[in-house]
């Protein structure tokens, strides 16, 4: 069972799934049959034998393209269905529908990591020597050079606005800034704005009102919170928000709020704030909550006594589980985390309204990436780890539905619709096109 090339051409092999059940998945037992159960079974044999020379079902994993791949050469998966890949220096985009190349950028500085954003591609060289590798930026259509600037581009999801910023080493945490923000035209690397930052601050993106888009908020170490807008980076509005551990994760955005945890004279509490105006809308106690996060149209609440779900209205607990420790949301699909084994053992996919398990998914791993809107890959090892099994989980089943095994030591797996693509130990990356049963 294997998928392998022989010059240039991929074979596809069926990597079925008799042999890689786990032993829960119990397979059906047979009925005792009535009498008249032969004759009628010879019947339909003979009615669908004309159905015997069909052509079997395609395989449920097909290799769509095979690369070489050294163990530190970045990948990634764009919104548009493509793959970029960069081995040995050289940047190369691939459709991911079926494997053509469309474009190849030549020579570059290796870098670390593949971002995109403003349809461009984003690159930040590696830098031994620990200075300030700054960004360069070439096409996402065709790969030709745009701008090379200093300074770190990130950008806001929902948002095609580029921001340079300088981090800050010390805290941590990618969204610390120090200095000044900069918006980047796109097409020439120049400044179209800038916001200075006095000392440092937390930036993140929050929800403008109505479907305006999202809007740039700078949280600085003064306790002042500053909402701009990313088109002009005019100051909308302000306002002093209580005391509180500004890192990663506080203040966030769940339930279309701005959710803040701190102290008070009377214990830790949460407070939700308007996004636009930056009005307190409610408070309510944090218990042992060390995570505010977005859980479907309600807001969870997770610590180490469990995951308690309250209502962006008022705040109002909807419902609680005591075993989880954790909530992601991926596309529409929300997942639960935290068993006996681990705090980062998925627990399954959840009904956020009611905090009812959807697909279990205990002994699984998500595969990490877009995936396919309402389902998720899944992979799980077998036979003391010398299989790997991938498979879809999806509401309307109980349990993940198995597609086939992966090559032995395949890892680090993203997920596209109808993709899968994964870093295999042999030097390849290999991009697979996996087949859900009708």
């Amino acid at each position: 069972m294997a998928a392998e090339t022989f010059g240039g051409n991929t074979v596809i092999i069926d990597l079925g799934l008799a042999r890689g059940e786990p032993d829960e998945y119990a397979r059906p037992t047979r009925p005792t049959t009535p009498d008249w159960f032969a004759p009628v079974l010879l019947a339909v044999v003979v009615l669908l034998s004309s159905a015997a020379s069909a052509a079997p079902p395609p395989p449920a994993l097909t290799a769509v393209l095979t690369l070489p791949f050294g163990p530190a050469d970045p990948y990634t998966l764009t919104d548009g269905g493509d793959l970029l890949a960069q081995t040995y220096g050289t940047l190369s985009s691939y459709d991911l529908a079926d494997g053509r190349l469309n474009w190849q950028a030549g020579s570059a500085s290796p870098t670390y990591r593949l971002r995109t954003g403003g349809d461009l591609v984003l690159m930040r060289p590696w830098s031994g020597n620990r200075s300030e590798p700054g960004t360069t930026a070439v096409s996402l259509a065709t790969g030709a050079a745009q701008w090379r600037r200093a300074g770190n581009v990130v950008t806001i999801p929902g948002s095609s606005a580029l921001l340079a910023v300088s981090g800050v080493r010390s805290s941590g945490s990618g969204r610390r800034v120090q200095g000044s923000v900069d918006a980047v035209g796109p097409d020439s690397g120049t400044t179209r704005w800038q916001v200075p930052v006095p000392s440092t601050a937390v930036l993140m993106g929050v929800p403008g009102p109505d479907d305006s888009g999202p809007r740039m908020l700078l949280m600085h170490d003064n306790r002042t919170a500053a909402v701009h807008d990313l088109d002009t980076g005019r100051l909308l509005t302000s306002a002093e928000l209580p005391p509180a551990d500004y890192g990663p994760d506080n203040p966030s955005v769940a339930g279309g709020l701005l959710m803040l945890r701190h102290p008070t004279p009377t214990g830790r509490v949460v407070t939700a704030f308007d996004p636009v105006t930056l009005q307190q809308r409610w408070s309510r106690p944090a218990g042992y909550a060390f995570g505010v996060s977005a859980c479907g149209p309600l807001i969870c609440l997770t610590g180490p006594d469990g995951v308690r779900a309250v209502e962006p209205d008022g705040g109002l607990q909807r419902w609680f589980q005591a075993g989880w420790r954790s909530i992601e949301q991926k596309g529409s699909a929300v997942v639960a985390y935290g068993t006996p084994a681990g705090e980062t053992d998925p627990v399954g996919m959840i009904d956020p309204a009611t905090g009812r398990v959807l697909v279990d998914l205990h002994g699984w791993r998500l595969v990490s990436g877009a995936g396919g809107g309402d389902h998720l890959l899944v992979t799980r090892l077998v036979d003391s780890g010398s299989r790997t099994m991938v498979a879809v989980a999806a509401p309307g089943g109980a349990r993940p539905e198995l597609l086939a095994d992966l090559p032995a030591s395949t890892g680090d797996c993203q997920a596209a619709p109808s993709r899968l693509v994964c870093r295999e130990s042999t030097g390849e990356l290999v991009v697979w096109a996996y087949r859900r049963e009708e």
